[in-house]
């Protein structure tokens, strides 16, 4: 997702807009050397435990955390002594680490079904679909064309790098603006006083976390019986 340099000034706009990407591709390096750390986390508890039942304990690990982050940079604005400067300063860290528990997710998640990705284009398309919810699953079956019900599993096997590249084109502008705009709200509900900001930051990161939950189960599909 890199830029040709130009020599023209580069709109606020779109300097913000590839710095929102820019975020993406770091969350998304940073996670995905983790993804088997992450799924060996989900099978502490049994080591016994089925793919369907691991893919379970990821939704609840991942849900539970981002509404935890949330919820405790909202509450922050709320501590005495604590000012909305220092609340915007947390929030905008807590934004790269939504991102990333949101790569780590959607990585185990293809992981755990047996669909291993090495590309980073076929990474992108994974995380921003999963994240982006239905719209997302929308454009990939879309420009795919021939995904099949369940893209996920296609995404790797399929689907050419060339249309990828296409397909990613439209997700990441979709992206910008969903994502930015969202994160937007998230961010001033956050540094709300009096404890409304808790409130906020959590429930919206949860809603957020469950649309991408969401989208993981229809991108992939029943898991697996067993494991490989």
């Amino acid at each position: 997702m890199a830029t040709d340099a130009v020599d023209e000034p580069v709109p606020e706009q779109a300097v913000s807009g590839q710095r929102v990407l820019d975020l993406l591709d770091k969350a998304i390096a940073v996670q995905n050397p983790l993804v088997q750390k992450n799924i060996a986390r989900a099978r502490q508890r049994n080591p016994e435990a089925t793919p369907a039942e691991v893919i379970r304990g990821l939704e609840r690990m991942y849900v539970s955390a981002l509404t935890g982050t949330g919820a405790a940079v909202g509450g922050a604005a709320a501590a005495p002594g604590v000012g909305t400067g220092i609340a915007l300063a947390l929030s905008a860290g807590e934004a790269l680490s939504s991102l990333e528990m949101s790569a780590l997710f959607a990585l185990s998640i293809a992981e755990v079904h047996g669909v291993r990705i090495d590309e980073i284009e076929r990474r992108r398309t994974i995380v921003m679909g999963i994240m982006l919810g239905g719209s997302g699953s929308a454009t990939i079956t879309k420009v795919a064309e021939r995904t099949g019900q369940h893209w996920g599993r296609q995404i790797v096997a399929k689907v050419p790098l060339e249309r990828l590249r296409q397909i990613n084109k439209i997700l990441g502008k979709n992206f910008i603006t969903k994502y930015g705009t969202k994160q937007g709200i998230i961010v001033l509900g956050r540094v709300a006083p009096f404890g409304i900001g808790m409130v906020i930051g959590g429930g919206a990161n949860a809603a957020l976390a469950t649309l991408a939950v969401r989208a993981g189960r229809r991108a992939f599909g029943p898991p697996p019986p067993s494991w490989p």
